[in-house]
């Protein structure tokens, strides 16, 4: 996909030593974010206010209520981007506050009672894909209705899996805390399906690597293609 016809995607995660985002399947990502350096806090609202837009996917909103605006750092709050194929967003959720606009991606097979509740609730829905949305289409939506040119995702392990998958993302910033937590089903940074060969693998260059206060970063260029970063 043209980058001129998508925004900018940079993918932003807390991580764990060994690659885990939570404490155990199912268990909120805020029990690790706690452990958060002040300063990467600090640099996470930072980025946010950078962006036009931040994408999470559904069972993160389900899972940790997110509110996703700016609140450490002075800023605007970006669109809150939340791609449900069937509409599938609690009826309390923290993003259906009118704090910042919200915009839910669904699939034709939304029930239209959901799509209705949602737009009652204030967000914007849009229609992207027939079974389940699709991301590309999403992106040129984004891009070309909503004039976003710069995206974050802090996302799960599906949501990060499928915009790798497109190949829909230019950078991943990475916060590592000091720990390791196991667990063979413990969510890590990208989920999906298994590779089979090594040509499969999605290459990475290393642009940067600092302390934020206690908490090491590292910041990746993603590379596509045959022979990437050879």
């Amino acid at each position: 996909m043209p980058q001129d016809d998508r925004p900018h995607v940079l993918m932003m995660s807390e991580i764990t030593v060994d690659g885990k985002l939570t404490l155990k399947r199912g268990a909120s990502s805020k029990i690790l974010m706690k452990y958060m350096a002040p300063e990467t806090g600090i640099l996470l609202h930072r980025t946010r206010a950078e962006c036009d837009a931040i994408m999470v996917g559904a069972n993160t909103i389900r899972i940790d209520n997110s509110i996703l605006t700016v609140r450490l750092v002075e800023g605007k709050n970006p669109l809150r981007v939340i791609p449900t194929s069937r509409g599938e967003i609690p009826p309390g959720a923290n993003i259906l506050g009118h704090d910042a606009r919200t915009l839910i991606a669904v699939s034709e097979a939304a029930p239209p009672e959901k799509i209705a509740r949602l737009r009652e609730a204030g967000a914007d829905v849009v229609v992207a894909g027939k079974d389940q949305v699709d991301l590309p289409g999403l992106m040129r939506i984004l891009k070309r209705e909503y004039g976003v040119d710069r995206m974050m995702i802090e996302g799960g392990p599906t949501l990060n899996w499928s915009m790798l998958h497109h190949h829909l993302v230019d950078e991943i910033r990475l916060i590592h805390l000091p720990f390791i937590v196991g667990g063979a089903d413990t969510p890590s940074l990208v989920g999906g399906m298994h590779i089979e060969t090594e040509e499969e693998m999605i290459r990475l260059s290393l642009k940067g690597h600092y302390l934020c206060g206690s908490n090491l970063v590292t910041e990746w260029k993603v590379l596509y293609g045959p022979g990437a970063g050879e």
